[in-house]
């Protein structure tokens, strides 16, 4: 027995995922990303709501990198000890 199979059933169960399982998580997917949600979704197919699921998990990186910058630059022009910045420091607490 190769090592990688007795690794595996000394770990547990291993998991597999059937067809319809990937029919069920394609078709969250389809429902959570807003613009396969908004359009035609009966006639997406499951490369499709993939590829847009990748491409909205980019743009709320991006998103998130953005307000990250425009955060660090609010904080670094308001005076340290002004309320502003009390309460901008005990929001991100």
């Amino acid at each position: 027995m190769s090592s990688r199979r007795s690794r595996s059933r000394q770990s547990g169960v291993v998991s597999r995922i059937n067809d319809d399982q990937i029919v069920d998580l394609v078709s969250k997917l389809q429902q959570l990303i807003p613009e396969i949600r908004n359009g035609d979704s009966n006639k997406a197919s499951a490369s499709k709501i993939l590829q847009e699921t990748c491409n909205y998990i980019r743009s709320l990186h991006r998103e998130i990198d953005n307000l990250s910058d425009r955060l660090s630059e609010l904080l670094d022009s308001t005076d340290s000890d002004s309320a502003q910045a009390a309460i901008i420091r005990s929001l991100l607490m």
